[in-house]
């Protein structure tokens, strides 16, 4: 049975409330101890965000959970006509911030759309690249013919991890000490980088009869977790060894006290090796593929700061020629780095700009420094 060309013919985002200005933020996510951040500015000034979007208020009250946030995202795909949603035969949910450990995040989603169908349900776990992962195993699907259609997502919702009542029993224990008042900058500076919003692609094995589609030339992706110690983590502490010791080996005072469920990151080891790692899958894929990058017309990467531009330049740059800045197309500054969907994010934009035109290429790359991993993917203008 030959395999099927695979298309995305719709893009769809939701992002909840207003964007929130970075003098706000704190009105959102409150004052750790009552004080202001000492850091936020040196973490805005370095990441370059000017906007995001928090499913909060600034009572700091919840008011979408992830699931909603990404059943609304699924139903702008179809303008919310229930009957082509309907006719959704796979739901492909990726996230780094569910709403609970069970049951997964994609039943959940897939609960919020009452006027879907029974139908199957994945839901690929991990940080910055599950929205990816979730993207292959939709285009597997239809690749291979086991269905006609299905929906991607990616989605987060941080928010809820970053709001000040998580830090403060730390912060009142480190004054207790008369050690730094304020939450060590690997936990802290995650909290100006981080926000909320959900996104999808509807995948098909037809494109557009009217309009664009992208068709999906390739996905991969390769995970370093077989040589790399955890970089970053959430539910659990990292020790002296490198060894990840997860929440459920806490005491439930060990738990608050130490802000185990606080996103953290160690940047030393961030900073070491983001770059040499991803240019080594990317070096190879092109090698293999022939991918030539004066083909790429658009190239879409993921970054968590700005500060990571010059980073991502150094990625590509094993390919012997540069890409220029002029091809990029990133909406960090105004949508904050949204992990899973980000990528989504950014495809979204483009291809309802009206800017695109048929045989254009568009490159995407996605790394994750949990335990650094790396998604891939390359996209036509059909």
């Amino acid at each position: 049975m030959p395999l099927s060309e695979v298309y995305i013919t719709n893009t769809s985002i939701y992002l909840p409330n207003e964007a929130v200005p970075s003098d706000e933020m704190e009105e959102y996510l409150g004052y750790i101890n009552g004080k202001p951040s000492k850091s936020k500015k040196i973490v805005l000034r370095n990441n370059g965000i000017k906007t995001r979007y928090y499913a909060l208020t600034k009572e700091g009250k919840a008011t979408h959970t992830n699931a909603e946030m990404t059943a609304n995202a699924v139903r702008e795909l179809f303008n919310n006509d229930k009957t082509k949603l309907q006719e959704i035969e796979l739901l492909s949910c990726g996230t780094s911030s569910p709403d609970q450990m069970m049951p997964s995040h994609g039943v959940m989603v897939h609960g919020c759309l009452p006027e879907t169908r029974s139908i199957e349900v994945v839901s690929p776990a991990g940080v910055c690249c599950a929205g990816m992962h979730a993207f292959k195993y939709a285009y597997m699907a239809v690749k291979s013919g086991e269905v006609n259609n299905a929906v991607a997502t990616g989605s987060e919702r941080f928010s809820g991890s970053l709001v000040a009542h998580n830090f403060d029993e730390e912060a009142h224990k480190l004054e207790q000490l008369n050690e730094n008042p304020f939450i060590s900058f690997d936990k802290e500076f995650l909290r100006w980088m981080l926000s909320d919003g959900a996104a999808a692609f509807a995948l098909s094995d037809k494109p557009n009869a009217e309009g664009l589609s992208l068709r999906v030339d390739w996905i991969e992706g390769v995970s370093y977790a077989n040589e790399m110690d955890t970089c970053m983590y959430m539910a659990g502490e990292k020790q002296a060894d490198g060894s990840l010791k997860g929440y459920l080996d806490f005491t439930p005072e060990e738990i608050m006290t130490k802000s185990i469920f606080s996103i953290k990151q160690d940047i030393s080891l961030l900073s070491s090796n983001i770059v040499p790692l991803g240019g080594k899958k990317i070096k190879e894929i092109a090698e293999r593929r022939g991918m030539d990058p004066d083909d790429i017309d658009y190239f879409l990467p993921h970054m968590s700061s700005e500060f990571f531009r010059s980073k991502i330049k150094e990625i590509m740059a094993v390919l012997g020629k540069d890409v220029p800045e002029e091809k990029w197309f990133v909406n960090l500054t105004k949508m904050g780095n949204v992990g899973a969907a980000s990528v989504y994010f950014m495809v979204h934009e483009l291809f309802k700009s009206g800017q695109l035109k048929k045989g254009e290429k568009l490159l995407l790359l996605v790394p994750e420094s949990a335990r650094f991993s790396y998604m891939y993917a390359l996209l036509t203008v059909v």
